[in-house]
């Protein structure tokens, strides 16, 4: 049977807002709320936490020995390396990568990306390139021979530290899939970053509560308060 593992990677450090995966949203810490709503998209086995070995993550470590939740600790800037352990660890077929500053996270929209993966007979499927989705849905599936791989042989820091540029980088290599929606809403920013991120996080799970909400929800819920789109508009993301 194939083995799917959603794998989160998380560490406490954060230029722009310490400590933010723990930082409590609506009751709970980011990374429960990041877990929670992994846990829900169909046909994943497990969620795995990928945190640094530096003793400054012993907080999320200790989060998730509380929570049941598998923590794997590898190199603090090989985050490559730290996947290619986690995926071993766990015993991974097809990995689902998935940041722990993504707390609207749609279990949905992941599974949607997860079986185009898996009936495109690709090696690589993603909504972060051809970007229709609001920032911070971002899910991308690679199988666990395509990881394996680009553990061995990547050398460029850039995909070390940023895990999948050595697969999507080679599209004469890999079968790469992009996932897309007909309403382009790319311009929405619904990840974690700064204080005004976090601040409409806050509002969405004020809001909807920490249930089971959907994407689809959350666009209602931004139709009848448009101005907080406005909250983080300004923010510019870091190049990868």
């Amino acid at each position: 049977m194939t083995r799917v593992v959603a794998i989160i990677q998380a560490r406490m450090g954060s230029t722009r807002l310490p400590g933010k995966v723990l930082k409590p949203l609506a009751g709970a810490p980011m990374l429960h709320r990041v877990v929670e709503r992994a846990l829900r998209i169909p046909a994943v086995n497990e969620v795995v936490v990928a945190t640094s070995v530096l003793p400054e993550e012993s907080p999320i470590v200790a989060w998730c020995a509380g929570h049941g939740v598998r923590c794997v600790r590898g190199s603090a800037d090989d985050v490559l390396s730290r996947y290619h352990l986690a995926a071993a660890e766990s015993q991974a077929d097809w990995v689902i990568r998935i940041t722990s500053d993504c707390p609207l996270l749609s279990p949905a929209v992941s599974a949607f990306v997860l079986g185009a993966a898996l009936a495109g007979g690709c090696d690589y499927a993603s909504n972060c390139h051809r970007r229709t989705f609001p920032r911070g849905l971002d899910t991308e599936v690679f199988t666990r021979a395509a990881l394996d791989q680009a553990a061995a042989e990547a050398v460029e820091p850039s995909e070390r530290e940023h895990v999948t540029p050595f697969i999507w980088r080679r599209p004469d290599r890999y079968r790469l899939r992009d996932v897309w929606q007909p309403d382009d809403r790319s311009h929405l920013r619904w990840t974690v970053d700064t204080p005004s991120d976090f601040d409409l996080a806050d509002r969405f799970y004020l809001e909807l509560g920490g249930g089971g909400w959907e994407y689809a929800d959350a666009l209602q819920v931004l139709a009848r308060h448009p101005d907080w789109a406005d909250l983080n508009r300004d923010i510019v993301q870091k190049p990868v």
